[in-house]
């Protein structure tokens, strides 16, 4: 006799090789629950473009990819999503939404699914104003419905519009990273090879660069510096918009536009650099994976005051230092503080290597999201 499986659905917008926090995060949850011997997961998104349903294996992982008629106001449309969501729903035990994403409530609404909900809540919907007003009620359904409601720190029930009423279904797991992955990369010189004074000391960002992000703002605050320079990471919408700042500014030998970068190369500029800088400015800036990113190798941390879970990753003046969004100049003391101390960066970078093992260990966080899926599920014998 042996225990029936877990069966699991993640439901997403994009899994990889889309790149994106929570497409990282589904993957990372997907392989590793997968890997244990009494679950099954099965993942459920959508097509990037006008393409038809296709599902493949990733690295040991089944991926439907509904087909779509595009993406309108950051949300896929696909019909196919619905009607796949309510067969692939009636195979499974438990299913995990992660949201925001409209269409997985509509999906979910019209399935009649009566199986365990679980709400993977990363963000609430802050740009598309018009469009939420209209989807208002069918999220309210949702988290009505949900059996628990997962969320990555205190801040984002916090500061969400919509959490603190379902408080009580609400349970705290961080993201987390594996620390040995990031700590075995071979090191490499890969941004003090571009510094224009070997004696200046080294500030890095990666994201995209889009609006929420606030790296125009971390480049005015970088007009106001000295004895730095700043690596910039990602690519974006806004790029061409950020590197005329820096041309029009004369900041071209102290600021360096990277572009994309392969995880490995990602990784040796987080150990390369002195200083890391998220800058964000709004909401839609929910945790920040990338402040873990840089806090395993010991970095100290800039990050910013939002009513989100960002605040809670790098701690203020214990692993780096917390500014008001959108403050250039706040931001740019920040910078000089630690840029001129080397023996504060030291001092939070050690912090900041600690609190990543202690609290933000993936093997920790990955039992407790087990936890949360299977919880009230009675698996009998088979």
């Amino acid at each position: 006799m042996s225990k029936k499986k877990l069966r699991i659905l993640q439901v997403n917008k994009a899994y990889y090789p889309h790149v994106g926090g929570i497409e990282s995060l589904v993957k990372q949850y997907s392989e590793e629950l997968s890997q244990r011997d009494d679950v099954e997961v099965q993942v459920l998104v959508c097509c990037e473009g006008k393409e038809k349903t296709q599902t493949e294996t990733i690295n040991g992982v089944q991926v439907t990819r509904a087909g779509s008629l595009g993406t309108y106001f950051s949300c896929p449309l696909s019909f196919s999503f619905i009607r796949l969501f309510r067969k692939m729903a009636k195979n499974a035990d438990v299913v995990e939404i992660h949201m925001p994403f409209p269409l997985a409530d509509l999906a979910l609404m019209l399935s009649g699914f009566k199986g365990r909900v679980v709400i993977a809540w990363h963000s609430d919907i802050v740009k598309q104003k018009k469009l939420l007003a209209l989807l208002r009620p069918i999220i309210r359904k949702t988290l009505k419905r949900a059996d628990c409601i997962i969320v990555a720190t205190e801040g984002h029930i916090n500061g969400s519009d919509w959490l603190p009423e379902y408080r009580d279904k609400c349970r705290v797991i961080p993201y987390g990273i594996t620390p040995e992955e990031y700590l075995s990369v071979e090191r490499k010189p890969v941004l003090t090879q571009l510094l224009t004074d070997k004696n200046n000391v080294k500030v890095f960002f990666t994201g995209r660069l889009v609006y929420y992000k606030g790296v125009d703002v971390l480049l005015k605050a970088f007009r106001l510096t000295d004895g730095c320079e700043l690596f910039i990471a990602g690519t974006g919408e806004l790029d061409a918009q950020l590197k005329a700042y820096a041309k029009e500014h004369n900041m071209e030998e102290k600021v360096h536009f990277l572009g994309f970068l392969p995880d490995e190369t990602l990784r040796q500029a987080y150990a390369d650099c002195d200083i890391f800088v998220l800058p964000s400015v709004v909401k839609s800036e929910a945790f920040g994976i990338v402040q873990l990113e840089a806090m395993v190798y010991g970095k100290p941390v800039i990050n910013t005051l939002l009513p989100s879970g960002v605040p809670h990753i790098s701690l203020h003046k214990e692993t780096g230092l917390t500014v008001p969004p959108s403050d250039f100049e706040a931001l740019s003391g920040a910078i000089l503080a630690l840029a001129k101390n080397k023996e504060l960066r030291v001092e939070y970078g050690k912090k900041s290597a600690e609190r990543v093992q202690l609290c933000f260990n993936e093997k920790d966080v990955i039992n407790k999201v087990y936890g949360a899926l299977s919880e009230n599920i009675s698996l009998s014998e088979v």
